[in-house]
């Protein structure tokens, strides 16, 4: 199949691409790298009749810390969260994810923004946005709001974006030497969807674990956050009990559903075998 017919805005502002929005009376989508959208496109699913370029939005692009967080621009390619130092310091869950994120080809042209404003909730980088306790800047007609990583997915595709708004930045708390992390998934072949994924964000004193931020990806409608297991480790030392503790927490955290390729008990075996390993990964020497 082909696109429909749709006409093409290229502003250079965030004011002129949400006037445009506005114009075009909701009847319009924003365009990044076009990743997802292109084969949506494609195939019908989605047939605006005005499609808006934001690639030419020079201040949507950047990577700076500011007032305490690393703000990352909306347009930055998922490659740059591979070769970009403040990423790779004070952002690393995203640097970490960034090479099991589809094939490079994709990789020269996704942006982080677009695959948050998406929330696939097989994707890496918006579960690592919730694991860092990431904050995100949203600007629309009645001006710029910070939603909270924890407060922003909602259910399947559906986010805290309103119609006509726009995901400009990425803010992540930067971290510090107690912080210790960890990122791994289980696929069939590298550069699949993950079967099951997960990411961890520990604050560790010797080997004690006084904050921590456990999250799946590929287990639900959204990213899911493992509070339960969180309960289970924190103020604990990571020895042999703990992280048994903390594996059967995952049957109360996640509910992963049934499809033909993975039946949830197996999907939920290995959510426990990958927080093993996660956590095996966080406690090895700094």
């Amino acid at each position: 199949m082909k696109a429909r017919a749709f006409s093409y805005a290229r502003p250079s502002t965030v004011e002129g691409a949400l006037a445009a929005f506005a114009d075009a009376g909701d009847d319009a989508c924003f365009i990044a790298g076009g990743q997802s959208l292109v084969p949506a496109l494609a195939l019908r699913l989605q047939a605006p009749s005005l499609l808006i370029d934001l690639a030419h939005i020079s201040s949507l692009r950047g990577v700076e810390i500011r007032d305490g967080w690393l703000r990352i621009g909306a347009l930055t390619r998922h490659f740059e969260a591979l070769t970009d130092p403040l990423i790779a310091r004070h952002a690393p869950l995203f640097s970490a994810a960034a090479p099991f994120v589809a094939h490079p080809a994709i990789r020269n042209k996704g942006t982080l923004g677009g695959s948050i404003a998406l929330a696939d909730p097989a994707s890496e980088f918006p579960a690592m946005a919730l694991a860092m306790g990431a904050e995100l800047e949203i600007v629309g007609p009645g001006g710029t709001r910070r939603v909270a990583a924890d407060d922003y997915f909602i259910d399947l595709f559906q986010t805290a974006l309103e119609p006509g708004e726009l995901l400009v930045a990425i803010h992540v708390p930067l971290v510090t030497a107690r912080h210790r992390w960890a990122f791994d998934e289980l696929a069939r072949r590298r550069g699949d969807y993950a079967i099951v994924g997960g990411g961890i964000l520990a604050d560790v004193a010797g080997d004690r674990i006084d904050d921590i931020r456990i999250v799946f990806f590929s287990v639900g409608s959204t990213p899911v956050r493992a509070r339960q297991a969180e309960a289970a480790l924190i103020g604990r030392s990571l020895v042999s009990a703990t992280l048994t503790d903390a594996q059967a927490a995952i049957d109360m955290d996640l509910a992963p559903p049934d499809d033909e390729q993975v039946p949830a008990a197996m999907r939920l075996h290995l959510a426990r075998v990958l927080l093993g390993r996660l956590l095996g990964k966080i406690m090895e020497p700094a």
